[in-house]
């Protein structure tokens, strides 16, 4: 089922069966901070980022499956906080207040919007509604390191640094540390076959220069688009999610 939903009398989800006043907070996902009115401007403030999700009072879908992925994925992630205002458009109207508050209508959830500490207004997220998607807004906005699937730390802080500087000769050196890193080998071949990838990148932004990476961005996200299989789409993605890393920092 699409998209997110209130649950009624009797409705199912994800097993469980009953009334919907019998549901409790255990419907937020795991990893995910539950938040109202009294606790929002508690919290929020605390943490260098905080992605939230305003949504209905009892989330369910494709969209909540997602959003409790980007949770799990970055549960090791102290400067960030994941978390959901759950909001009631009957009796009390719960929440309602706040949804107003950052420009939030019913008929937009589930909506996501991202609090970073110092800034007086929150970033809409505005793109598909996928983790890995999800996950980079948050990296290119905040700044905040969320290793995203095909990438490689020691390789993604290279590439930051071999796309900030325009020099030849330093990016030189940085091409000759990728792979000396690659020399020293890898525990998995999956990782190998990333850090190569990272690699060829570099050396094709030194042959055609920086435009390279948004158009090759362009080109691999409308392959995507195309009748692939499962696989090629993953195998694409994680293409993406390393050539993210060398997109000039927007901060």
């Amino acid at each position: 089922m699409n998209g997110t939903g209130i649950i009624g009398k009797g409705f199912i989800v994800k097993g469980y069966i009953g009334n919907s006043d019998q549901f409790s907070l255990g419907i937020n996902c795991k990893g995910c901070t539950p938040l109202d009115t009294y606790s929002f401007d508690k919290i929020v403030p605390k943490f260098r980022a905080s992605l939230i999700k305003f949504d209905v009072a009892y989330p369910y879908g494709e969209k909540h499956d997602e959003f409790s992925k980007v949770a799990e994925a970055t549960r090791g992630v102290p400067e960030l906080l994941i978390a959901e205002v759950n909001v009631k458009d009957y009796g009390e109207k719960d929440n309602a207040d706040l949804a107003e508050k950052y420009g939030v209508k019913s008929k937009d959830f589930p909506v996501l919007k991202l609090f970073r500490k110092g800034m007086p207004e929150p970033l809409a997220y505005t793109g598909e509604f996928k983790q890995d998607e999800i996950t980079q807004f948050i990296k290119s906005s905040t700044g905040i390191y969320i290793g995203l699937p095909g990438c490689i730390e020691q390789f993604d802080k290279i590439a930051q640094e071999f796309i900030k500087g325009a020099d030849k000769e330093k990016r030189g050196d940085l091409l000759k540390q990728a792979k000396a890193l690659i020399a020293k080998g890898f525990d998995s071949p999956k990782n190998t076959e990333y850090a190569n990838i990272y690699l060829k990148l570099m050396e094709k932004i030194l042959e055609k220069g920086d435009e390279f990476v948004q158009n090759e961005i362009a080109r691999v996200e409308s392959i995507k688009q195309t009748k692939v299989t499962n696989e090629k789409k993953d195998s694409l993605q994680k293409r993406l999610n390393i050539l993210q890393s060398f997109k000039h920092d927007e901060l």
